[in-house]
């Protein structure tokens, strides 16, 4: 053999090597990875190719599937009650990546999820049947909520103070997922959900925060209480009316320009909503413990999960005297979602104890075996002492029989409450945003619901947007059916 063909022979040689190496690694290294890749058309095929699992809602399926026609993909997910669910559910689709619930659960309600095999499972390598998911939606209060906010763009949070379980997530306007599950259709469903300027695809119970107003002025107080600065919830504060923040020629106005609040104690600023109080106030505190104290309840927290991740609510840092005098109202940069301010109602309730809020209750393989149970898992943290606790649920109280929360009154129901109007773009430019935060507690069964709701927008005149006028008739509905 001659140089030539021998170096071509060592080279041909070499090519077949290569092949051979890059064959292997492919087939023993990158083949998991191309078999997971989301683009493998394959995956959704098996995902497809059977039905889903479903998500529970007070024993009763809330999604299922059904047959498709001229379609490789053998079933689609369907829904019932899709818009009164959808910030619940999210969608799972043929042709987008699943979200909320759909998403967290993908694997167990698709069957590839670990714990739901069997060693026989293993062995054969059969794909096992899907598991389900057990919510802790209460439909009651879910439908009170959803038919409250009507036409209002907002959202709204139920929790059983005591549980930590989510009884309700409303946002509104809604959408329904089951135009997003056929990828035949998906696509103009998709187009027009993202170009609606409602946005209905935005989950505004979760994850939206938005500045609280006076319904942030309950953290200052728990604060104040706990630092010591006032002993009780009557003692009179030291709060100039008008309050000129700090470092400017600004005064810190009140809605009601007759409210007795120079110097007015807790209980009365809250019942009246004295900004110049609570604005005062902290600046007293200093924003590290106003900050330390909204962290307790919660804010600042980038891992919120419910099991959805809610998006953070935020306490800032770095702001001068003034800008903190404007948090003490919920201002400046201050931020909550109604989940958020939920939580801070169901603390106070529950003796200032917050008991973490989940929206899942368990999840179970297709016989109903419990795969995990997230009740008894649940986490217990102390925000506040007992006492303050009490403090502020006799303040709250007064707020709802005599100031600005008469809308949530309940006959045989005792209600707390805080209600709050943010400002709105430049200058107040823009329709404020109507809060209302509350719990209420059945006299005739001893049953407990703290619920928070945000009215972003409504049809009503600038003038008649409040917390109590468009937001707290949608806590008191939701209360009600909460606690028969």
């Amino acid at each position: 053999m001659n140089k030539t063909i021998r170096r071509a022979s060592v080279f041909a040689l070499l090519l077949v090597l290569a092949l051979l190496v890059r064959a292997t690694w492919l087939q023993f290294y990158d083949g998991q990875a191309l078999a997971d890749d989301n683009h493998n058309r394959r995956n959704v095929i098996a995902t497809y190719s059977r039905p889903l699992g479903n998500i529970i809602v007070a024993g009763e399926a809330i999604t299922g599937s059904a047959r498709t026609k001229g379609s490789d993909l053998a079933y689609k997910r369907t829904y019932t009650d899709g818009e009164l669910y959808a910030p619940v559910t999210g969608y799972a689709s043929q042709a987008y990546a699943p979200t909320q619930l759909e998403g967290i659960y993908t694997d167990l309600l698709n069957g590839t999820d670990n714990q739901l095999k069997t060693v026989m499972d293993t062995v054969t390598g059969e794909r096992p049947d899907p598991g389900n998911v057990l919510t802790t939606i209460d439909p009651a209060v879910q439908k009170a909520g959803y038919r409250a906010l009507g036409g209002k763009k907002g959202g709204a949070v139920a929790i059983d103070p005591k549980t930590g379980k989510i009884l309700a997530v409303v946002s509104t306007p809604s959408y329904d997922p089951s135009t997003l599950t056929d990828a035949n259709t998906a696509g103009k469903a998709w187009k027009a959900l993202n170009a609606d300027k409602d946005k209905p695809l935005t989950n505004r119970a979760l994850r939206q925060p938005l500045p609280p107003g006076s319904t942030f002025k309950l953290v200052v107080a728990a604060a104040a209480l706990e630092d010591g600065l006032y002993k009780d919830v009557d003692q009179p504060t030291d709060s100039p009316d008008p309050y000129i923040m700090p470092g400017t020629v600004q005064p810190l106005n009140n809605e009601n320009k007759s409210a007795p609040c120079k110097n007015a104690s807790i209980r009365v600023a809250l019942r009246y909503s004295c900004n110049n109080v609570f604005g005062h106030m902290a600046v007293e505190l200093g924003q590290d413990k106003v900050k330390e104290m909204a962290e307790k309840f919660g804010f600042n927290d980038d891992e919120q999960d419910v099991p959805v991740r809610a998006y953070a609510s935020v306490y800032p840092s770095d702001m001068d005297k003034a800008q903190t005098a404007l948090s003490g109202i919920g201002q400046f940069d201050v931020t909550a979602t109604p989940l958020q301010m939920a939580m801070v109602s169901a603390a106070i309730a529950n003796g200032g104890k917050l008991v973490s809020p989940h929206m899942v209750s368990q999840i179970t393989d297709s016989g109903g075996d419990v795969l995990k149970d997230y009740d008894d898992g649940t986490e217990t943290s102390e925000v506040i002492g007992s006492t303050t606790a009490e403090q502020l649920q006799s303040a709250m109280e007064t707020v709802v029989k005599d100031g600005t929360g008469t809308n949530a009154l309940i006959d045989g129901v005792t209600v707390g409450g805080k209600t709050g109007t943010a400002q709105h773009g430049e200058n107040n430019s823009k329709t404020p945003y109507a809060w209302f935060t509350s719990y209420g507690k059945s006299d005739a069964n001893g049953k407990e619901v703290a619920v928070a709701v945000m009215v972003e927008q409504s049809d009503a005149a600038r003038s008649e947007v409040s917390g109590n006028g468009l937001a707290a008739p949608v806590a008191r509905a939701m209360m009600q059916a909460a606690l028969k």
